[in-house]
């Protein structure tokens, strides 16, 4: 039995479903972020302290990057079992069913403490729908595309997610426009509800996608191992590390996203909700054209020396990002959000889904991906609560947190370093120790 070509595996229909399924699915996931900045810290917590407020509205937003390694467990497990098209459509519609939900709650002032405590559980539901969408939709890219273009065609998850963050950051501009009672009452659970829709669509879209060429070979040759995560951390123990260390990149998106939307919108600086938006939906949309031009490249020189660039330049730029917040200067905040996020943080944002997942073979590829991730994740979703803390009583001290984010940049890089080149291994190849095992793979396959 031979591999089946790359192009009879439908690679455009592939990263399409995975573009518009992440899309989907990031919408809301996001959607939160925002609602955590602007929203939550005045309907769920106490507003008598409305630092302290701010503060566990933050830890909220890391609540489902906690959640998230536990959801990668066992996403990671079923998804190199039972296929990554499972998965893809499991994720899809716990994230619509519980993004809606979080539209529906009552407040602090309607149920008090219960409010908070029904937030972090739906909060939870959705972190655990995060941890298998993106590596199961990365596994789904790679494994259907041509092996010269692997970093393009897995750049689309990427590129799908931020497209969904742009959505969310839209989706709150006219809210957050709305006079304060009508926005505290009912404007800001409408974009919760129409997460309905996101999961009714992205249902129609991915339940018609193929099971992988690589998956449907490893199940019909050698079978799937019976218990994945055995097999990782035995075999790939060191890339599982690398991937934790290179998720942590992360931090740079949650830290631009909430705690700068946070901190400009503060009275310590006093620039516009809607303009501050208007920031990070211009950035993303930069972003959608850069993401796709850096995963082109890494064909061309190699997933490394990009990801390097992403890491180590995001380091530099969150410096003059937050600066430029602290000038209270638009201009220069517009500027430098765009250069920071768009452009530079892109190039690692838009490798890590084709440079983690090279680094497994197709058995435990979902599996490596998930859980590497997500404790990655975990650490830059609660980098939000730390860089509020690091901040200071005033929620000012912008260089001290642009430190931080910069020090969480330092293992990505370190990762990147020690890791393999693997853009011109072939795809039957990748996460192959030894020749002889690669020798022994195709001679059961033949």
């Amino acid at each position: 039995m031979t591999v089946p070509d790359a192009h009879q595996g439908q690679p455009r229909k592939a990263a399409l479903a995975a573009w518009i399924g992440s899309a989907l699915e990031y919408y809301d996931f996001f959607i939160y972020g925002s609602a955590a900045a602007l929203i939550f810290p005045k309907i769920f917590f106490d507003e008598s302290d409305p630092a302290t407020a701010t503060l566990l509205s933050l830890a909220t937003f890391g609540v489902a990057y906690a959640a998230r390694p536990i959801g990668a467990l066992f996403l990671g497990h079923v998804g190199d079992r039972l296929g990554r098209k499972k998965i893809m459509v499991f994720t899809l519609i716990l994230m619509g069913v519980s993004t809606f939900l979080i539209g529906c709650l009552p407040t602090r002032a309607q149920v008090g403490t219960l409010a908070p405590v029904l937030l972090v559980l739906c909060r939870i539901l959705q972190g655990i729908s995060a941890a298998g969408e993106q590596a199961s939709a990365n596994s789904m890219t790679l494994e259907h595309a041509p092996p010269h273009r692997r970093g393009y065609f897995t750049s689309f998850t990427l590129n799908g997610t931020q497209a969904g963050q742009l959505l969310a950051t839209l989706a709150f501009i006219p809210v957050a426009a709305l006079p304060e009672d009508q926005l505290l009452s009912w404007g800001w659970r409408v974009p919760f509800w129409l997460s309905v829709v996101v999961a009714v669509v992205g249902y129609v879209i991915r339940r018609t996608l193929e099971e992988t060429p690589a998956f449907t070979q490893q199940a019909a040759t050698e079978g799937v191992a019976k218990l994945p995560l055995l097999v990782l951390f035995r075999e790939h123990w060191a890339d599982v590390l690398r991937v934790i260390a290179g998720a942590l990149v992360a931090s740079v998106s949650t830290i631009f996203t909430v705690w700068a939307l946070a901190y400009a919108t503060s009275d310590s600086v006093g620039l516009d909700r809607s303009s501050m938006l208007w920031v990070g939906a211009l950035a993303n949309l930069v972003a959608l054209g850069a993401i796709p031009l850096w995963a082109r490249l890494s064909d061309r020189i190699g997933r490394r020396p990009v990801f390097l660039t992403g890491a180590a330049g995001s380091a530099i730029m969150m410096f003059a990002y937050l600066w430029a917040i602290s000038t209270g200067s638009y201009p220069l905040v517009l500027i430098l959000g765009i250069a920071t996020f768009g452009i530079v943080y892109s190039a690692a944002n838009g490798i890590w889904p084709s440079f983690y997942g090279e680094m497994f073979s197709t058995r435990v590829r979902l599996s490596g991906m998930a859980i590497g991730t997500q404790i990655g994740f975990a650490v830059a979703g609660f980098a939000v609560t730390f860089a509020a803390e690091i901040a200071g009583p005033n929620g000012d001290d912008w260089s001290a947190v642009a430190l931080f984010t910069a020090v969480l940049c330092i293992p990505p890089v370190l990762a990147a370093l020690t890791a393999r080149e693997t853009h011109k291994v072939p795809t039957e190849q990748l996460g192959l120790r030894r020749p002889q095992e690669a020798a022994g793979r195709e001679t059961v396959a033949a």
